[in-house]
């Protein structure tokens, strides 16, 4: 399943890039923001102040328009009578864009440009009633207007108001155009960017992430010479690569005298523990004068002896595999003939019903002799300890295609769906108590698995509380038929369930 494994780790990386808290998205966001800040405080500044430059060239046309108005009202009455003066006053001044109209006291028009007369444009401007002192733009019928309002007095009385009204359609609809392109320029401006800041950023933060890499896939055996080698970064991280590999170096060095301690003292206390054993053991044969309090003294101290002893040795084989001193002696072996020996031996000393079935004795594996029959014992042991003694053990032999699987089932206690996947944690028990009551040290599915993985197969497990557990061990077939006399099989030195020094011991 290694393209899922990858799978797995390019959508985690592809979730961690895109994390909102992450560096790279914190820096993006905010180099983004304040230049959103920037480009949209210029946009709006620069829109106001055209809009002011517009409008104000036209309130300055306006304002000279309605200074010379009444003038021009003034020296056309002194000639003429007075509505004509005025309707001549209006013709003067009306241009294509600016119109002028008139209304007295009554507010009845008395004078108005001739585009108003004609009905071409402004002839909703009459009706208006609301017409401002100072010039503002108002949109009528679709146009854009600047208008205002004054009276208009001749020789002191007062005649009425006249409406100037200045069309700058055409100038309005251009400003805001322009406006809109300016808004969208600043959009694409931005969003070019924040692309810019991001792939920058990117690429800054790549020391960062070369570390991350680096340092997730160094393993215990590589802490101490591991060097984290980065092209051209940052002095901060350049800092931060070397204070990496000065930890990496002491956590090796811390790691190396904690492992030499755990073999030193496995390997120290070993020796006399078999002693003690061994003379309990003796006792007990020849202690046919002890009382029965002595003898269950005797007894307790004897199985707590060979759980300590066996202890010992998944420290010492924990040592081993740490220290990489663990090797396999692979060779093509015939899968059935291992497995009916086993089972044999394990009905011997259980005393329990194990039946076994498998469909094809041709079946061939490459592995360590040794090392399986110890994976098989473990895990049978593990079963006959965790069932009801009247429940029978199963184990199967399947082959699918090109794989091989062993399948040690038992209609046990089962094991929860939420600690199944801690299951071949060292030291991790699903219960303690009962655990230490059937003697496991927590070990021992710990190094079942390593073992398996160290011969090239997996192991994998299927559980249900109240229903039973089901261990399943894949090798790869190996298509060459072997027969059985051929096969090389090394025999146990030790049988039985009683750990010592070079027997097979049941672990977990």
């Amino acid at each position: 399943m290694n393209w899922f494994k990858k799978i797995k780790k390019v959508i985690s990386k592809s979730q961690q890039k895109s994390e909102p808290s992450s560096l790279r998205m914190r820096i993006t966001l905010g180099v983004a923001t304040v230049s959103a800040l920037g480009l949209g405080s210029v946009t709006i500044w620069t829109s106001i102040r055209m809009q002011q430059i517009l409008i104000q060239t036209h309130k300055e046309n306006i304002k000279y328009i309605s200074d010379r108005f009444p003038e021009d009202v003034g020296i056309y009455n002194q000639m003429i009578a007075q509505p004509k003066g005025i309707q001549k006053a209006v013709d003067n001044i009306t241009t294509n864009n600016t119109l002028i109209w008139v209304k007295d006291t009554n507010k009845q028009v008395i004078a108005q440009s001739d585009p108003i007369k004609m009905g071409i444009k402004g002839t909703t401007l009459l009706s208006l009633t609301r017409v401002p002192s100072i010039p503002q733009i108002q949109r009528v019928e679709g146009r854009y207007w600047l208008l205002c309002a004054a009276p208009l007095q001749l020789k002191g009385q007062n005649i009425g108001k006249y409406y100037i009204a200045q069309d700058i359609t055409s100038d309005q609809t251009m400003f805001l155009t322009l406006i809109g392109n300016l808004g969208l320029a600043s959009l694409l401006s931005l969003g070019l960017i924040t692309f810019a800041i991001a792939v920058y950023v990117k690429r800054s933060l790549q020391p960062l992430e070369t570390i991350c890499q680096l340092t997730s896939e160094i393993s215990v055996n590589e802490l101490g010479k591991t060097q984290i080698e980065l092209k051209n970064p940052p002095y901060e991280v350049k800092k931060l690569a070397a204070t990496f590999e000065e930890m990496l170096v002491r956590l090796s060095d811390s790691w190396e005298h904690q492992r030499q301690l755990l073999s030193n003292v496995s390997h120290e206390l070993r020796t006399p523990l078999t002693i003690v054993s061994g003379y309990l053991q003796s006792t007990l044969r020849r202690g046919d004068n002890l009382t029965q309090i002595q003898r269950e003294a005797l007894e307790t101290a004897a199985s707590e002896a060979d759980r300590t002893i066996q202890l010992m040795q998944d420290l010492l084989d924990l040592a081993r595999i740490d220290s990489g001193r663990m090797h396999f002696a692979m060779e093509v072996i015939s899968l059935q003939n291992i497995v009916e020996e086993i089972i044999g031996m394990a009905r011997e000393y259980s005393k329990r019903e194990i039946n076994f079935e498998s469909g094809d004795r041709s079946i061939s594996i490459k592995a360590d002799v040794n090392r399986l029959k110890q994976v098989l014992l473990n895990l049978i042991d593990n079963a006959v300890k965790y069932s009801d003694e009247k429940e029978p053990i199963t184990v199967k032999l399947t082959r699918l295609e090109n794989k091989v699987n062993i399948l040690i089932c038992d209609r046990g206690i089962g094991i929860p769906l939420a600690k199944q996947g801690r299951i071949f944690e060292r030291f991790y028990r699903v219960d303690d108590d009962r655990s230490r009551a059937t003697g496991g040290t927590g070990l021992g599915l710990s190094i079942v698995k390593t073992l398996v993985e160290g011969m090239g197969g997996t192991i994998s497990l299927r559980s249900n509380p109240g229903v039973g557990s089901t261990f399943i061990v894949t090798f790869l077939a190996i298509n060459t038929q072997i027969n059985s006399s051929e096969s090389i099989i090394y025999p146990i030195r030790e049988t039985g369930f009683q750990n010592r020094e070079d027997s097979w011991e049941f672990i977990n």
